[in-house]
């Protein structure tokens, strides 16, 4: 006999770990994962950082509200993070500067010697910079743990190494099957698969929302010098990189997103080697060795904003996905806007009608 829960969650990283454990007091939760442990793709491969600006103006909302939760738990140290401009791009970062400092987000702006001191052996290109104080590093492993823990001890059943390969919905809620040859029932079915939330979607004979998961490298490169443990998050205005230290080391990204399939998927040297050129063309550093790669996938839909809400096309199949790569600095406010919009009781400072999946219907 299938057991029986009220919510089944498919995808255990930070999306499912943070709403099982806002659901499990309201009722029988089973928190689905296809992998051996939670965390394994995209939430165990984060840059992990909270700063406002990440992921636009749509998103700030969220990213701003899910502050005090991180504060509250210890899950933050102070980072600040600058965006650089070359003086070609003066009028752009301007734009940038006025409007998230419209949206409440500290930021300024900063010249030439002002970047120097935050960044010694800057290149002469880089005249302009926008600073924001408030960018903080993410304990992203306790993060999640905190979720799984708390899911734990309110009921949460985890199930691991457990695949969904279909569900159908019948007047008792979704009978979910998994490829063990175990089904589940439940009242409601949630899609926080990630880069597999199509998949799941036409595996429930729900039609996808057109979810496309992109490629983003990191490299750690052990520096032939000091790395200041004070060093800003350092981004590109034009999108082409970013750099920040980790433990004495430096980690960098070339900001790329290669369309892939769902998979483990791993670094490639050609993006490897244009992360180092990148960064070459922006300290003057020497680089004592290349010392791990690798990647993971940022899922986005099409409007590149998260998808949160019931499908307005499919009874009791609720999307949570397309977190693209600020999932973890939104995650709080995100799973307390999904629990508000599963329990039909709206709470929280965050209008869900922008990141509705009626969107796309």
């Amino acid at each position: 006999m299938s057991e029986r829960f009220d919510f089944a969650i498919v995808g255990a990283g930070i999306a499912g770990a943070s709403l099982a454990a806002a659901l499990a007091p309201h009722g029988r939760v089973a928190l689905i994962e296809a992998e051996d442990r939670p965390g394994y793709h995209s939430t165990g491969r984060s840059a992990a950082f909270w700063t406002e600006s990440y992921g636009g103006p749509r998103v700030q909302p969220l990213t701003t509200a899910s502050r005090a939760f991180l504060d509250q738990h210890g899950l933050l140290t102070e980072r600040g993070a600058l965006t650089l401009a070359r003086a070609n791009e003066a009028e752009g970062l301007a734009a940038f500067v006025r409007e998230f400092s419209a949206l409440g987000v500290r930021v300024e702006t900063l010249g030439r010697a002002a970047l120097e001191r935050r960044l010694p052996g800057l290149r002469s290109e880089w005249q302009l910079g926008a600073y924001e104080p408030d960018c903080c590093d993410i304990d992203v492993a306790g993060l999640h743990q905190l979720w799984l823990a708390e899911g734990k001890r309110l009921g949460t059943e985890l199930l691991c190494r457990a695949r969904m390969i279909g569900a159908r919905h019948g007047a008792v809620g979704w009978t979910i099957e998994l490829a063990d040859g175990r089904t589940l029932q439940a009242r409601v079915l949630v899609n926080a698969a990630g880069a597999w939330a199509d998949l799941v979607a036409q595996a429930a004979g729900v039609a996808p929302l057109g979810m496309k998961p992109l490629r983003r490298t990191v490299a750690q490169l052990r520096m032939d010098r000091t790395v200041p443990s004070t060093l800003p998050l350092t981004l590109g205005f034009d999108g082409s990189f970013y750099f920040k230290p980790e433990g004495g080391k430096l980690w960098l990204s070339p900001h790329d997103e290669t369309p892939s399939q769902p998979c483990d998927v791993a670094a490639e040297e050609l993006d490897v080697a244009l992360a180092i050129e990148r960064f070459e063309a922006v300290l003057d550093w020497p680089i004592a060795a290349l010392e791990h790669k690798w990647a993971g996938l940022r899922t986005f839909a099409p409007d590149r904003l998260p998808v949160y809400g019931f499908d307005p096309t499919a009874r009791d199949f609720f999307w949570f996905a397309g977190q693209g790569g600020f999932g973890i600095q939104t995650a709080p406010a995100a799973a307390e806007l999904a629990l508000g919009l599963l329990l039909n009781q709206p709470r929280g400072a965050v209008d869900p009608e922008p990141y509705s999946p009626a969107r796309f219907r």
